[in-house]
């Protein structure tokens, strides 16, 4: 059996729905295929329960919807998943679920894509085909646990930050959170509070923001350039936080805006990390040698300074990877050897032969919406041009 469409969407994230929900309103036909049994799987099944929109609210809606006025500035996770669940049924988007993507090609002949989707309910392949491909599978495509000689023998709990709900089950357990992005550090609180005895690999240095800082450098970068934004945002920080050299924590050389917009790495906005990490509850392993785990055997772990130490679990918040390389093929150079955009240019959304990116900015919901938007507008313009 083979379905046509005029537009077909890879992924049901918020980037696939907010692709979806706008071509809609421009009534452009539209298919969306999903991996799991549901939307938004990343918030539904891989974020832990503490959970929280990192910006304000109004940095993080999707197109042609914004948050209820009595909404909380700071979205929590259960929250924004009932905003999803409305927007899909506002804007009719009704995705394809248990679909894995195998292969999608650009067929020159017809001059559209053909995609190959396994329906893991009914074990049967099916065909697309479609004027325009959007892949929408974004940047946390699947969960990253580096390589680490002997970690296999460990003979205690080893997750990625994807399966971590909450710590009560870590009380009086002695866990390693590896990673210093908002993850690492929030998991890191988490369990401390939990009564775990924790302890964290901060692998790089790290810019430390409140919400308050974070809210106010995304309004002044509508007025001023980045750099005056970065020195206000350090001075507050510096006189916040002071100087975490002794702790184990050092600044980033650049701002953490110019960072964001650079990198794609985002400064970590502290949910009271810090003071537990001064106090020495959080005890803190610096790794400039990457990685800052030396080998594994059993429950021991040896550090790259020489200390070893034994642990219960080991918490990976070490970030995702993108799997568009495995399926996508025929991309004319739009996507790099490590799955994401080659970025540098103000379409990094839009690829040749009617291929499109949307979530892949390094931008959060704001790049989102973004790209939804500019996809469906460009998309309409190609379309009404061939009337």
């Amino acid at each position: 059996m083979e379905r046509e469409t005029t537009v077909l969407i890879i992924g049901a994230g918020p980037a696939g729905l907010a692709t979806s929900a706008c071509l809609n309103l421009k009534k452009i036909p539209n298919m969306v295929l999903e991996r799991e049994d549901c939307c938004a799987s990343l918030w539904k099944k891989r974020a832990y329960d503490r959970l929280k929109l990192h910006l304000a609210k109004q940095f993080c809606q999707l197109p042609h919807m914004p948050f209820p006025s009595d909404a909380p500035t700071y979205i929590p996770k259960h929250g924004f998943i009932r905003y999803l669940d409305d927007y899909v049924s506002y804007f009719n988007v009704s995705p394809f679920c248990n679909r894995t993507v195998e292969s999608a090609s650009f067929d020159r002949l017809s001059g559209n894509w053909v995609v190959f989707a396994q329906n893991t309910l009914l074990g049967e392949t099916e065909k697309y085909s479609a004027k325009f491909l959007v892949v929408a599978t974004g940047e946390n495509g699947e969960g990253y646990i580096p390589r680490i000689p002997g970690l296999d023998s460990f003979s205690g709990e080893v997750m990625h930050s994807s399966g971590y709900g909450n710590g009560k089950k870590f009380e009086e357990s002695k866990v390693l959170v590896v990673g210093s992005g908002n993850s690492g550090m929030e998991i890191a609180f988490d369990l401390s509070n939990s009564g775990a005895k924790t302890s964290l690999v901060v692998r790089s240095p790290v810019h430390f923001l409140t919400e308050g800082m974070v809210k106010l450098g995304m309004v002044l970068l509508k007025y001023i350039r980045v750099d005056l934004v970065d020195k206000i945002l350090l001075m507050l920080s510096k006189f916040k936080y002071g100087n975490l050299n002794e702790y184990g924590i050092e600044r980033p050389s650049k701002g953490p805006f110019y960072l964001k917009k650079a990198t794609g790495r985002s400064p970590v906005i502290d949910v009271g990390t810090i003071a537990k990490i001064r106090a020495r509850e959080i005890h803190v392993y610096n790794g400039r040698c990457l990685p800052s785990i030396g080998n594994v055997n059993g429950r021991f772990i040896k550090f790259v300074n020489g200390e070893t130490e034994s642990y219960d679990a080991i918490v990976f918040a070490t970030g995702y990877k993108s799997t568009v390389r495995r399926w996508l093929k025929d991309d004319g150079g739009l996507f790099g050897e490590d799955g994401m955009p080659r970025m540098g240019n103000q379409t990094h959304w839009k690829g040749q032969n009617g291929l499109y990116c949307a979530g892949f900015a390094r931008a959060g919901l704001f790049g989102i919406s973004n790209d939804a938007k500019a996809i469906s507008q460009d998309i309409g313009l190609i379309l009404s041009d061939q009337i």
